[in-house]
């Protein structure tokens, strides 16, 4: 477990940052709530933080092993769950907000669809980020959340903040890592052969 220290300790980095992000969202909410939570994002990619949303879909690409993808998951919800603990504590008001967003989430189909949606814009920013714009992220980022889609690392550090654990988390996590790989898939030479 040693090895992987420093690939969990960037994970905790990337949760602290998207926390900010989701933070300051919930904080002054729409229309610049969104903008802003990009900043997080950004913040995770050129620092070269270990976000789950962020990796999953260069599984094939970057040739991450699993046992290192779901360390990266693990430390990403711990750790966001416990940073959005420290904003609940810190801020009451913005723990009332989130118990509300939190309380407005289903263990349903159309979560799981929204969060698929949401893997498709997180690889799209993050492949547009690799090939040397910000635009994927200043813009990706605004988008998944005006279109209500469900972003995993974001909605556990919203659980957070509320002190409520809600099992949509599953869906969002299953959902961003499928939308990830699709989406990578469609775009990639990448052929299944017998």
């Amino acid at each position: 477990m040693k090895k992987y220290g420093g690939l969990i300790k960037k994970a905790v980095g990337a949760s602290l940052l998207i926390g900010l992000g989701d933070y300051v969202l919930i904080k002054i909410g729409l229309p610049i709530g969104p903008f802003l939570f990009a900043f997080g994002l950004l913040g995770v990619c050129v620092l070269k933080q270990n976000l789950f949303t962020g990796k999953c879909g260069f599984i094939f690409e970057d040739k991450i092993p699993m046992v290192e993808i779901s360390l990266i998951l693990l430390a990403n919800l711990v750790g966001g769950y416990l940073i959005g603990m420290i904003f609940g504590m810190a801020d009451p008001e913005i723990a009332s907000v989130a118990a509300t967003k939190v309380m407005g989430w289903e263990f349903s189909v159309p979560f799981l669809i929204k969060s698929v949606m949401c893997g498709v814009i997180m690889y799209l920013a993050v492949k547009i980020y690799r090939e040397g714009s910000k635009l994927g992220i200043l813009l990706g980022v605004p988008l998944f959340i005006f279109c209500g889609f469900q972003h995993c690392i974001a909605n556990v550090i919203t659980m957070g903040m509320a002190w409520i654990f809600d099992w949509s988390i599953v869906l969002a996590v299953v959902g961003n890592f499928v939308g990830s790989i699709v989406m990578w898939w469609l775009s990639s030479d990448f052929k299944f052969s017998r």
